[in-house]
């Protein structure tokens, strides 16, 4: 189990200020296997590339227009959840794709003409040689849920995708 500290700079980042230094400070006296959970009013992507190199994954998510949530596990224990959390709420893959010789907007196209043939709940996991940004969009209008990370390299982004369409049918039935 990840302990996680709460850090919410969304008062200092309305207020004009840069809460940077107090971020960083707060990365630096975490002890093995904490993590940080981040409030903030936008999604701070500069600061979560910085932690990646830095050996951490992320989930963010988007609570309001102006409020982020962002937890920040050590890779080690994100894996060590992942590993946890995925017998219970994801089955193995049915689908495996190494994508990462391929150049953009290849895997994306392989990923989602894939899925078109999947059935609803059957999970595709697939090796990219970036973050997905603009897969994730694509995945979000048409309904199928996932989870990534890079690996402990930070090289290779893994991703796990579930079909599960947005209006409930199954390609099968």
């Amino acid at each position: 189990m990840v302990q996680l500290r709460e850090l919410d700079v969304r008062q200092i980042l309305r207020d004009g200020g840069m809460p940077f230094q107090l971020i960083m400070d707060t990365f630096a006296s975490l002890a093995p296997g904490e993590g940080v959970r981040l409030h903030a009013i936008f999604e701070p992507r500069p600061l979560i590339r910085q932690l990646l190199q830095r050996g951490f994954t992320y989930t963010a998510r988007r609570l309001a227009e102006d409020d982020w949530e962002i937890e920040f596990l050590p890779v080690a224990a994100a894996d060590d959840a992942q590993k946890g959390n995925k017998d219970a709420i994801w089955p193995e893959p049915v689908w495996n794709l190494d994508l990462t010789d391929l150049p953009p907007p290849e895997p994306m196209e392989r990923i989602l003409a894939r899925l078109e043939t999947m059935a609803s709940g059957e999970v595709l996991f697939a090796l990219l040689n970036r973050e997905p940004v603009f897969l994730f969009n694509e995945l979000k209008e048409r309904g199928h849920e996932w989870i990534g990370n890079f690996d402990g390299t930070g090289s290779v982004y893994r991703i796990m995708i579930r079909a599960t369409p947005k209006d409930g049918t199954d390609v099968w039935n």
